[in-house]
């Protein structure tokens, strides 16, 4: 067999030996080898697509869910480049990622050979490690380095899981001649490293725990904690930890309560909210950042102590008493207080109380109105490592495969329209069954919540910031051969969701956005009058 087809299978093989189990594949003539490897393999489910954009977040998703490192494999030139944003997103959210990237012999860059350029390096310092592996390299050294690789998208010995990037070069012939033998792996034993003794931290100070974006692991173990210690959760909605967590709790930060904090305890990743941010940024206030990874968030710079595990005493009961009691009257204030007919509130809870199974949230203002309604305890995703709109249907498909159940994804239409080729799955390829609700408000009404959203921009603010772009959104996934219909009222989206899901369906929901800004700023006043 050539050398190209024997390294290729070699590869492959090591990966399967140290765990991976799904592998993302998309055409190309250059990585025809890594093709007819994994097409030879009956221990890795295969997932073949066209973008590799859309590609790449489907692995992302798939090691999301899994907590395993996922493989993606390309062929040289751009379609390597595409995948940068799914690495990017999995670098910051710390998923372990294997990108294999196809290529030509190295003494080709440079001379002008046809989709040909240096891919050592592409990624930057978004990759945990990178590895350059030739076709003429011996067995055993790729399998050591293949080995070192996986182990640190894995975070096995760092706790620091991420992407990685294996490069391989593969000169003609690049197809199998019939001669191939499944080629033998032993895995290397790998131990893992132990998380110290649990920091154990003193009665006191007036705690508030909050939690950003976790694994739904972390999630319960955070929950957990704040139960034992009688402590004021503040849970962002992919936190996992809600169960436990104030229901408007980041409105509360930036009342009279919030004044009075004195110590946080910060787990998982903060990204939604600017009271959070403030909170996490002030002199007077102790910082303690608890996380199962090398690194460690700190958007305030003041992270005192970080710890991998945490106990703590007790606390005052009437301290929670008071943000319970206080979040109890504003709760029931922002029902009261909120903008009339199918807003993006009112589109959130309906679809969270009709909905059962995991929720994946794309990047949109929906996220911020789940994130002031009643706790949910389910498992709840999102890319939040950078929080962009990129690749979201695609990490949803990438989800839902993983779970094998029925998996619900709520996103804006710029989100969605942004990774309508997450639908693109073609025939005999493993299929999700996957509900995507969009929340139709043409364009990003995240936007009128911020500054640029004041009255004074009216004039620029909806070409330059909201972007509505006037596709019709279910013409557009019909195209994938997709189910799609279009709902405007509540009463009609409570019957489609009541229905069972079956394969994938679009439900795009038409929202009123118009109130946004004077809701925010009327829920801001509420958690102001009623945090006594």
């Amino acid at each position: 067999m050539s050398d190209a087809v024997a390294s290729a299978r070699r590869i492959v093989a090591v990966l399967a030996a140290h765990g991976v189990r799904e592998a993302v594949l998309c055409p190309g003539s250059r990585s025809a080898p890594l093709a007819f490897a994994l097409a030879a393999r009956t221990d890795l489910r295969l997932h073949v697509r066209v973008d590799e954009r859309s590609a790449g977040y489907l692995a992302l998703g798939l090691a999301k869910a899994s907590g395993r490192p996922v493989a993606v494999m390309t062929t040289s030139g751009t379609a390597v480049g595409n995948l940068l944003p799914a690495v990017m997103e999995a670098s910051h959210a710390c998923v372990p990622l294997v990108v294999v990237s196809a290529d030509r012999p190295s003494w080709l860059v440079g001379t002008g050979a046809n989709q040909t350029t240096d891919q050592i390096g592409l990624f930057g310092t978004f990759v945990r490690g990178s590895l350059r592996v030739s076709d003429t390299w011996p067995t055993r050294a790729i399998d050591a380095h293949v080995a070192r690789l996986v182990a640190l998208a894995s975070g096995v010995r760092t706790r620091l899981p991420g992407p990685v990037h294996l490069n391989a070069e593969f000169a003609e012939p690049l197809v199998p001649d019939g001669t191939e033998d499944d080629p033998t792996v032993a895995a290397t034993r790998l131990a893992a490293l132990r998380a110290g003794p649990a920091t154990v931290l003193p009665v006191g100070p007036r705690t508030v725990i909050v939690a950003g974006d976790a694994t739904p692991e972390h999630g319960l173990d955070i929950a957990a904690l704040a139960a034992r210690a009688g402590l004021p959760l503040i849970a962002e909605p992919t936190s996992n930890a809600r169960q436990a967590a104030l229901s408007a709790g980041s409105l509360l930060l930036a009342s009279p309560l919030g004044v009075e904090v004195e110590r946080v305890i910060l787990a998982g990743h903060p990204t939604l909210t600017r009271p959070v941010n403030r909170l996490l940024a002030r002199a007077d206030v102790e910082v303690i950042a608890w996380t199962p990874h090398a690194e460690w968030p700190d958007p305030g710079l003041r992270a005192a102590i970080v710890a991998d595990a945490l106990e703590l005493a007790r606390g005052d009961a009437s301290w929670l008493a008071r943000w319970q009691e206080a979040d109890a009257r504003l709760a029931s204030a922002l029902d009261r207080g909120a903008a009339p007919g199918l807003t993006g509130r009112t589109l959130v809870r309906t679809v969270l109380a009709h909905t059962s199974g995991p929720v994946v949230l794309g990047s949109s203002a929906l996220i911020r109105d789940a994130d002031l309604l009643p706790a949910d305890a389910r498992p709840t995703y999102a890319n939040r490592g950078l929080a962009g709109i990129d690749g979201t249907i695609a990490t949803a498909v990438g989800i839902a495969l993983d779970l094998a159940e029925p998996v619900t994804l709520l996103c804006g239409d710029l989100t969605a329209l942004h990774d309508l080729n997450g639908l693109a799955i073609g025939p005999g390829e493993p299929r999700p069954t996957l509900r995507i609700i969009v929340g139709d408000d043409h364009g990003g009404s995240i936007f009128r919540m911020l500054e640029p959203g004041a009255e004074r921009f009216a004039g620029d603010f909806e070409r330059l910031f909201a972007t509505p772009t006037g596709v019709d959104l279910v013409a557009a996934a019909a195209g994938y051969g997709v189910h799609a219909e279009r709902i405007g009222s509540v009463s009609d989206l409570e019957a489609a969701l009541a229905r069972p899901v079956q394969d994938i369906e679009v439900l795009v929901v038409d929202v009123d956005s118009s109130g946004r800004r004077a809701q925010a700023e009327e829920f801001a006043r509420l958690a102001t009058q009623l945090a006594v």
